[in-house]
């Protein structure tokens, strides 16, 4: 006979009344990443409305991009660049069963550089943010990386993570803003100026748009807007452009990081911060204690209208950070396929015969 405890679930969801009826009502699912647990966990609604998760594990899964026709996504791990796309047939689709199976289709092996944040260009494949160089990049088939642009304060293309480029906002194919916790061109010099001297460039222009920041995350455009989590302090919000200040839009009771958009919302990650050098000390810590909480691991759900946390999700157990938040548009209950079975090796598309002229 075996008395041994059942073991306890890797993490836990709780959330407000009413999100699983809003993730419901956007007829899309949420992809989140985790590197610290190494985990890529998709959240989606059965067909009675309760929330359902599906975890697969990568190592040091970072940023997220949904590919334009929302058909697939790419992932970092923590050396490659992953393209994952749903290998379901639409008539395939079944009301009691996923309806998104995301299978991986094609890597680069970047080595571990630290990318972070990642996008599309116009042609379809992947550039990102690798923080060890300090640059943005586009994956190469002869080498590793291909630097395409650095900050105009960092001197050399060297593996020193001088400043801590992170986030990256695209538009129609193109780098166009970027997120540095400093301005700073030495090894690890960003460490000194966590608490104010995070700032956000134009790609295009090389300008500074924003400064003053604390450890600024998930730069993103949406409905004419640039948005910003300015995570050291716990604060989402917009930069004015026309003026460079940045405008708070509602407080994230946790370290912001992971940024969507659906409709008039916008999806957040929020982590714990870390008790270490890179998190302790900052305005953060001030804020939650000044409303008598503490930081909690989820995602907020804040009504831009509004400007309000209108619903959330709380993660418990071992999953304490979160990286990145997408969106899969269409999709309510997806799954993905991971290396560390066999569904790899038995998930086999193939491409339509084109007609030889017989």
């Amino acid at each position: 006979m075996n008395d041994a405890a059942p073991a306890e679930p890797a993490f836990a969801l709780s959330g407000s009344r009413g999100f699983a009826g809003w993730l419901a009502e956007t007829g899309a699912s949420l992809a989140i990443t985790t590197y610290q647990t190494g985990k890529l966990l998709l959240l989606g609604t059965e067909n009675d409305g309760a929330i359902c998760a599906f975890d697969r594990a990568f190592p040091r899964p970072m940023g997220l991009a949904v590919r334009p026709d929302g058909r697939g996504f790419a992932l970092v791990t923590q050396y490659q660049i992953q393209i994952f796309d749903d290998r379901l047939a639409p008539d395939a689709r079944d009301a009691s069963a996923f309806d998104a199976v995301y299978a991986p289709h094609v890597a680069w092996v970047t080595g571990a550089i630290d990318a972070h944040d990642v996008g599309f260009d116009a042609a379809g494949r992947p550039v990102f943010i690798t923080t060890l160089y300090s640059c943005i990049a586009a994956v190469s088939d002869r080498h590793n990386f291909r630097p395409l642009w650095r900050p105009p304060f960092v001197s050399d293309l060297v593996a020193e993570d001088r400043c801590h480029l992170n986030g990256l906002a695209m538009a129609e194919g193109r780098p166009r803003y970027v997120t540095a916790v400093s301005r700073t061109d030495g090894k690890d010099g960003w460490r000194a100026q966590r608490s104010d001297g995070g700032v956000v460039i134009d790609v295009e222009t090389s300008e500074i748009v924003a400064a003053g920041l604390a450890m600024p995350h998930s730069p993103r455009l949406y409905q004419g807007r640039l948005w910003v989590l300015n995570s050291g302090a716990g604060e989402f919000g917009h930069v004015d452009l026309a003026t460079g200040r940045f405008e708070g839009v509602a407080f994230c009771p946790g370290y912001a990081r992971g940024l969507s958009f659906v409709g008039p919302y916008a999806i957040v990650g929020l982590s714990q911060p870390r008790k270490d050098d890179a998190f302790s000390g900052l305005p953060i810590d001030a804020a939650l204690a000044a409303r008598g909480i503490e930081a909690l691991c989820g995602i907020a759900i804040i009504d831009l209208r509004r400007g309000e946390m209108v619903e959330w999700l709380r993660i418990r157990g071992e999953i304490r950070e979160l990286y990145d938040i997408a969106v899969l548009p269409g999709v309510r209950q997806p799954s993905v396929i991971g290396f560390k079975t066999d569904e790899v090796k038995r998930t086999v598309s193939i491409e339509a015969m084109r007609d030889a002229g017989r």
